[in-house]
């Protein structure tokens, strides 16, 4: 019994911590210290600092050492710690996530369409530009990181921060499945050209400020995507099947 009175305490006062970070306080702001938090509560300071740690394990508070809690910056780093977890675990679940991707990023380029302004679509264009050196000279890391920064720049055009979020969010994620997708394109005879020329359409419908043909662009780079993943695990188990 006097555990369950304690959980409610507890409780009561992450409700009330709650309302000060979503709603009262911004990003970086100390909240009140724990000894006034917890004569205005009427609890103990032990049941404040429960709280306090319950907020900080959902990335809403930040705790440094020799200062006041504070207000969390937003922080994709939770959302795509499962992703990433959930893969480590089973890699196939890429072709699951690339659900995800086609639901998000098909809306995303038509926005994109719709809303980008010139700095987007300028960092679209120099990470276009990026994946076109790696062309002459090509590594998985290189290639990869060129094409996460233009698919974070088209979240950025489409003006929906947490579309954005979201992307970046799954930013760890997408990197194993790029890497995955470029192994099976490029064992199905493909290269890394034929990618770029994907983003090249996706971009030009972005910049022609079409947006079923940027969501179609995008709808098509997706499905290349599910085909070069399938490669890829494909070569996995055959060479599975033939090692000692």
């Amino acid at each position: 019994m006097v555990t369950t009175a304690r959980t409610t305490r507890t409780e009561d006062v992450v409700r009330h911590l709650e309302n000060l970070v979503l709603g009262e306080l911004e990003p970086g702001s100390e909240l009140p210290s724990e000894t006034d938090l917890a004569g205005q509560l009427g609890v103990s300071r032990l049941t404040v600092r429960e709280a306090v740690k319950a907020l900080q394990a959902r990335g809403l508070i930040e705790i440094s050492r020799g200062r006041r809690p504070s207000v969390a910056y937003p922080n994709a780093r939770p959302v795509g710690d499962f992703f990433a977890a959930m893969i480590r675990r089973d890699p196939r679940q890429l072709l699951d996530l690339l659900e995800v991707r086609r639901a998000l990023e098909v809306h995303i380029a038509s926005l994109a369409a719709l809303q980008a302004g010139r700095a987007p679509v300028a960092a679209m264009e120099l990470a276009l530009d990026a994946m076109r050196r790696t062309a002459r000279d090509p590594t998985p890391d290189a290639v990869n990181a060129a094409d996460v920064r233009f698919h974070e720049a088209l979240a950025a055009a489409s003006g929906n921060q947490l579309l954005a979020f979201l992307i970046e969010a799954m930013e760890p994620s997408l990197h194993a499945s790029r890497l995955q997708s470029l192994r099976g394109h490029l064992a199905r005879g493909g290269t890394v050209d034929d990618v770029i020329a994907q983003h090249e359409r996706i971009l030009a419908r972005v910049r022609a400020r079409d947006p079923k043909g940027a969501a179609a662009a995008m709808r098509e780079h997706l499905s290349q995507t599910a085909r070069d993943l399938r490669a890829a695990f494909a070569l996995a188990d055959t060479v599975d099947a033939v090692s000692p």
